[in-house]
């Protein structure tokens, strides 16, 4: 019985990389952050009132496979076409190798 049923030009699993990728999203400093208020309020009205500004935005966690300027093209094309509005917020990504051994 043969070793492996994939074609030879096919990578087998094993051979896949993985990757953790993050996206971070928030509204540009131009942009007026009502959530943000809302929660610096109600932070100052419970007593935390050494809080100066407070800003809210989104967290994205992903995890990717393939080679790792792939998918950091991917990653950018995700983060910037689907995860945010490029008109009113600002997007950082980070992106990091997920061990073999991890699940």
């Amino acid at each position: 019985m043969p070793e492996s049923t994939l074609p030879p030009s096919t990578p087998s699993t094993t051979d896949v990389r993985r990757f953790d990728a993050v996206v971070h999203v928030m509204l540009r400093r131009a942009i007026l952050d009502p959530q943000g208020r809302a929660v610096q309020g109600t932070l100052e009205r419970l007593g935390f009132e050494n809080v100066e500004s407070l800003r809210v935005g989104k967290r994205i966690e992903l995890r990717l496979r393939g080679e790792r300027a792939e998918v950091e093209a991917q990653l950018a094309r995700i983060a910037t076409t689907v995860l945010s509005n490029p008109v009113m917020e600002e997007v950082r990504t980070e992106l990091h190798e997920v061990s073999p051994d991890a699940v």
